[in-house]
């Protein structure tokens, strides 16, 4: 019964284990993409995403039991390593990072739609920036990498409900950045796909 352990009459799964080699190889793509969604700029996710894992070492590693994916524990850790970092080097009036959130996204396809795509990812990323911390780290986990409410509750250490607030908030506010940059005189095609709407 390897892989088990008994707990009073039950049969249970043991946790797996992944120490922070094994997370760095298969989540630091996730790490260094969902970083720059907060807003970290470019120059500084490499160093950012390896103090992500840095941690996620001196923390043991993480133990998969079914209850959370190893992403939402490294977004969690990644969440508090932007925040420390905006705070110990916050600038006046920077510019959002306008990278593409992944290469990957644009390099099949024409040259065509790969610039309506860049484009359209500038502009996520240019909508989402002035929203504050929790709230932008919230609709990026929902809306673009499909965590549930209840694993993003469980992030933040905060109920279900008040997720679901700041999740409607931010959305609100999403949709207004992002058609104010649709309409500005400086668009050169209709709008792009928003990301996707669940409804709670």
């Amino acid at each position: 019964m390897a892989g088990h352990r008994l707990t009073g009459m039950s049969l249970v799964p043991e946790a797996q284990h992944y120490d922070a080699s094994a997370l760095f190889r298969a989540h630091a793509n996730f790490v260094a993409n969902f970083l720059h969604r907060l807003g970290v700029p470019a120059a500084e996710i490499d160093d950012l995403v390896q103090e992500v894992f840095l941690v996620a070492h001196r923390r043991g590693g993480f133990f998969e039991d079914g209850r959370a994916k190893p992403t939402t524990w490294l977004a969690g850790i990644s969440v508090r390593i932007a925040s420390s970092s905006r705070r110990k080097q916050r600038r006046c009036n920077e510019a959002p990072n306008q990278d593409l959130v992944s290469t990957a996204q644009t390099h099949n396809g024409c040259p065509a739609r790969s610039a309506e795509t860049m484009e359209s990812l500038q502009r996520i990323t240019l909508a989402l920036a002035p929203l504050d911390e929790e709230r932008r780290a919230i609709f990026v986990l929902f809306e673009i990498e499909g965590e549930s409410c209840g694993n993003i509750a469980s992030i933040f250490d905060i109920p279900v409900g008040t997720v679901y607030s700041r999740l409607h908030s931010a959305r609100k506010q999403f949709k207004l950045n992002y058609a104010r940059l649709c309409d500005a005189p400086t668009k050169r095609q209709a709008p792009a796909t928003l990301p996707h709407e669940v409804t709670p």
